[in-house]
């Protein structure tokens, strides 16, 4: 099995991207080879297969594509969180704080019975205004959110400190 830190050879640094002072890490590497991404799916699912989710919510967009695979793996279903104005049935919206501005969550307001277990899944945790709107979106709906799973935290920036009450897995750190 790959360690975190050999993961990291297969994330690349962007700097000044999406704006100057901010250092991107791109996953299109680890995607890109098959037995890396194997591996990482295999690892982001480990820690919820004693108490698998009814349902993965995933956080546009890259965020999709660990988080469908996670879903596959646990047998659960998939819901895509997406940015406003991308989902066309009725939505429930969610605000939130991002290291570089602000925007906006949304999942179809039909997404989530009452109750059902759901995970999320995003590939950065950064600040963690994106995955907090995530995890009270899904509250809005009535999910037992059992937790946030992310292959890259950026501790630095601690993001941490807004799912305190979540349970996170992180599988890099910065």
């Amino acid at each position: 099995m790959t360690t975190p830190d050999q993961l990291k050879q297969y994330v690349r640094d962007v700097p000044d991207y999406p704006q100057k002072g901010i250092i991107f890490r791109d996953i299109t590497p680890l995607l890109g080879d098959k037995n890396i991404f194997r591996e990482v799916v295999d690892l982001m699912s480990r820690a919820w297969t004693q108490n698998p989710p009814d349902l993965v919510a995933a956080i546009e967009a890259r965020g999709f594509i660990p988080g469908a695979a996670i879903a596959v793996k646990l047998g659960a279903g998939f819901v895509p969180i997406r940015k406003t104005g991308k989902l066309p049935w009725m939505t429930v919206m969610e605000s939130y704080d991002l290291e570089y501005g602000t925007d906006q969550l949304e999942v179809h307001s039909d997404a989530v019975q009452p109750g059902q277990k759901v995970l999320i899944v995003d590939d950065v945790l950064a600040t963690g205004g994106t995955a907090s709107a995530a995890v009270r979106l899904m509250h809005k709906l009535g999910a037992d959110v059992i937790g946030v799973q992310v292959l890259i935290e950026l501790g630095y920036l601690d993001g941490r400190q807004k799912l305190r009450d979540v349970r996170l897995v992180s599988e890099i750190t910065y």
